[in-house]
C-alpha cells in the first residue's frame, strides 16, 4: 500500500459542478472534485461513467457545458487559445492508445515534444532529456526503433517517457493498464510511483484495474452515473459494505 503524499494540500486542479452530455446523453451530471499537488489520485467507475470524458474537459479536448475547471490556478473554460496552450505544455496526458507516431523512431517520438515545447534547447541537451526519459521507464535500448517493434507494454513505457521529457507538473493517465498482461501491468503502476515521487507530479489516473489502484491511488474518486459516489481512501473502499463497491474490490482480488 501507499504512502499518503504531502500534509501540505496545494491544489492542483479543483473541479466545481462540472456537466458535460452528448444529445440527449447527460454523461457528467455536475462531478465536483479536487487534485492536489503530488498526489495520485485514482478516478474509478464502470465504462460509460463519464472518466475518460472527465480528463478531456480538464485538457479542454472536450468543452463543459456547465462548472469550473481551475487548473494551476487558471479558469480553463475562460481561457484564449495561446493561454490554452501554455496550460496544456504543464499537463503531461497518457492516452489509453499510446499514440505515437508510428513513422518516426522512438528517438523522433521523444524529440517531437521537446522542440515545440522547451524551444531553444541544443541537440546535445534534447539528446541527453531523450537518454534520462528512456532511462526513467527503463527502454535505453530502443531508442532507435520504430514503435512497430515494440510490444504494446514497450509501446505504453514509450509513450509515458514521451509524456514526462517536458517536466509536467500534472499527470492524466486514462486507463493505462488497459490491454497490458498482468507482470506488464504492475511494472506501469510502479513507473507511475516513480514518476510521482521522482517529478513530484499531481497525477489523476483513470481506470478500472483493481491491481493498479491498490498499487498508485493516495486517495479515490469512484463515479456512478455522472456523479461522485465515493471519495476517499484505499481502505475505505476495501472495507465497504456497499455493494457497488464491493462489486469492484471483492471480485477482482487477484489477476
Amino acid at each position: 500500500m501507499k504512502e499518503t503524499a504531502s500534509n501540505t494540500k496545494q491544489t492542483a486542479i479543483r473541479i466545481e459542478n462540472l456537466k458535460k452530455q452528448f444529445g440527449n446523453q447527460q454523461v457528467l451530471k455536475g462531478i465536483s472534485l479536487e487534485l492536489y499537488q503530488g498526489e495520485n489520485l485514482v478516478v474509478l467507475g464502470k465504462s460509460g461513467t463519464g472518466k475518460s470524458v472527465l480528463i478531456k474537459c480538464i485538457v479542454r479536448l472536450l468543452n463543459a457545458d456547465e462548472g469550473n475547471i481551475n487548473v494551476l490556478g487558471e479558469e480553463i473554460n475562460q481561457l484564449k487559445a495561446k493561454e490554452l496552450d501554455e496550460i496544456r505544455k504543464k499537463i503531461g496526458f497518457l492516452f489509453q492508445s499510446g499514440a505515437l507516431y508510428d513513422s518516426m523512431t522512438v528517438r523522433q517520438n521523444l524529440a517531437f515534444p521537446l522542440k515545440r515545447i522547451k524551444k531553444g534547447l541544443t541537440k546535445a541537451q534534447i539528446d541527453a532529456k531523450i537518454a534520462e526519459a528512456l532511462d526513467n521507464v527503463g527502454l535505453p535500448d530502443v531508442i532507435d526503433k520504430m514503435p512497430s517493434e515494440l510490444s504494446g507494454g514497450m509501446r505504453k513505457r514509450v509513450s509515458l517517457a514521451r509524456t514526462i521529457i517536458v517536466d509536467p507538473t500534472i499527470m492524466l493517465y486514462d486507463e493505462p493498464t488497459t490491454g497490458l498482461d498482468p507482470v506488464t501491468s504492475d511494472e506501469i503502476s510502479i513507473l507511475i510511483n516513480d514518476i510521482q515521487k521522482k517529478y513530484k507530479t499531481a497525477s489523476i489516473i483513470i481506470t478500472h484495474d483493481i491491481e493498479c489502484v491498490r498499487a498508485v491511488a493516495d486517495r479515490i474518486v469512484m463515479l456512478h452515473e455522472g456523479t461522485v459516489y465515493k471519495e476517499g481512501k484505499l481502505t475505505e473502499f476495501e472495507n465497504s459494505k456497499d455493494e457497488l463497491i464491493q462489486s469492484f474490490f471483492k471480485s477482482k482480488k487477484h489477476h
